[in-house]
């Protein structure tokens, strides 16, 4: 595809994003300060396709604010997939409640961003261009030397940025959130820089999906469709992005996901194409006001949200498209919850909870009536999949897979499961519930009992169980 083509399809679709259709929740909905005649208006409305962008909760983006350290390490941790669930941090300032703790954390260990002397990473310190050229070099691995003059070099050559009108880069002015998205969006794509032909197809692949694959826009199954290619057909890759390829095959250039990829002519078990479409929305219960069952000093809210976190981020690496109901501290009411899971499509949901009043063990829940959700069997089979592998990685007494009349599994009309990790006022129970260890335990224990539903469907997982190793 040619570089007007695809620009011309992406304006379209913006517009049609701006003026009609709205997507899921927090996703490339119009923002009230960014109109169609906005200058950054076509890379602001790239990254919140994909997710990388997002406003305020009055739904605005803000582009003329100057960026911090937090947001630009939350726009680039996003881009590159990296691991943003909220968590401790090496720095003395950044606390683990902090909205871009995961991300500042992930960010540092892959040396995209570093502190100060002290201990601290100043997350609300504001960036300056000469620093955004760094992250951004450091990010896409380009040449910078640590010194601002190369990495801005190596962004101009590419046609990421460009010079002042006074011939210098700007390299100590700050720089706003309308321009970042700017110079983040030329990065990730290049059919969006100021120049042709910057990048080199130099790693060649061949198609290992089950027919063919879609090529996309963008690094996620968010961003348009744009083209197919068949399978076992070549393609030549340019760079990776957080597990998508940008791929040239003929005239068609755009993203591709990486599972789908092999690097050797003969063929391989094909990841099932199928799995492209099929949608988990995962539910972390209570949130915000609700603080849900309280317990040796932890909160059901805060240990459900993490475990969640986690387990969104082993669907991220994998052909599934996962959503959350609530990915922060916001509370959700129960008819909002089932609203969104049907709006987004779901093909599963997966309410995760910590039980209360004085038992032990695990449980899950699903709603027997078909009359209500016609998915019950599936409903069933999901559940104890899912019960399997947590009684397994937890140990704990299996207290069995049961129907519920909850409503978030009752009113929902997809395959759909309450999970009863453990009980918060029980102190075995509670001890793994208060533990990072346990928690990531049990998110894989839900990735994988949901990986054997599918594989009991009929879809071929197989090459998926080792992304929980």
């Amino acid at each position: 595809m040619n570089k007007r083509l695809f620009l011309t399809l992406l304006s379209l679709s913006l517009v049609i994003s701006l003026f009609g259709i709205k997507h899921t929740a927090q996703a490339a909905g119009s923002f009230s300060d960014v109109g169609a005649s906005h200058r950054a208006m076509e890379e602001i409305y790239y990254l919140a396709t994909g997710g990388i962008a997002q406003g305020s909760a009055s739904n605005e983006f803000q582009p003329g604010k100057i960026m911090t350290r937090a947001e630009a390490a939350t726009f680039i941790g996003r881009a590159l997939g990296l691991d943003g669930t909220k968590r401790s941090t090496g720095f003395t300032d950044v606390g683990s409640e902090m909205f871009a703790s995961g991300y500042i954390q992930s960010a540092a260990e892959k040396g995209i961003l570093s502190g100060y002397k002290g201990g601290d990473f100043r997350p609300y310190q504001t960036v300056t261009r000469g620093e955004m050229a760094v992250m951004i070099s450091k990010a896409f691995g380009y040449k910078h030397d640590g010194k601002l003059s190369v990495a801005a070099a190596s962004l101009k050559s590419r046609g990421i940025a460009q010079g002042k009108t006074d011939g210098s880069f700007g390299a100590d002015e700050s720089i706003i959130r309308a321009d970042f998205a700017v110079f983040l969006a030329r990065a990730i794509n290049p059919q969006l820089r100021l120049k042709d032909n910057t990048v080199e197809f130099n790693k060649t692949y061949w198609i290992n999906a089950g027919d063919f694959l879609n090529v996309r826009t963008g690094p996620s199954h968010e961003y348009e469709k744009v083209g197919s290619v068949l399978k076992d057909e070549q393609v030549l890759s340019a760079f990776e992005i957080g597990g998508w390829h940008y791929i040239k095959h003929g005239s068609l250039e755009g993203f591709v996901n990486g599972y789908y990829l092999r690097d050797t002519a003969e063929a391989k078990p094909a990841v099932d194409s199928r799995l492209e479409n099929q949608v988990i929305v995962i539910d972390p219960g209570h949130g915000g006001s609700d603080p849900g069952a309280t317990g040796y000093g932890l909160r059901e809210k805060d240990v459900v949200l993490d475990t969640s976190l986690r387990l969104n981020e082993l669907f991220k690496q994998t052909p599934f498209k996962s959503r959350m109901t609530r990915s922060t501290d916001i509370f959700i009411t129960l008819n909002g919850r089932v609203s969104y899971a049907k709006s987004a499509g779901a093909d599963a949901f997966i309410s995760i909870h910590a039980n209360a009043a004085g038992g032990t063990g695990t449980e899950t829940y699903y709603y027997n009536s078909a009359y209500r959700n016609p998915n019950s069997a599936d409903s069933r089979l999901l559940a104890t999949k899912i019960q399997n592998r947590l009684v397994h990685a937890w140990g704990l007494r299996d207290r069995g897979v049961k129907h519920g009349n909850f409503h978030v599994i009752r009113e929902n009309t997809m395959p759909a499961v309450l999970v009863e990790l453990g009980f918060i006022d029980r102190k075995t129970d509670s001890e793994k519930l208060g533990s990072s260890y346990w928690r990531n335990a049990a998110a894989k224990a839900i990735y994988l009992g949901t990986l054997d539903y599918y594989k009991a469907k009929g879809y071929d997982v197989d090459s998926l169980y080792d992304v929980a190793k």
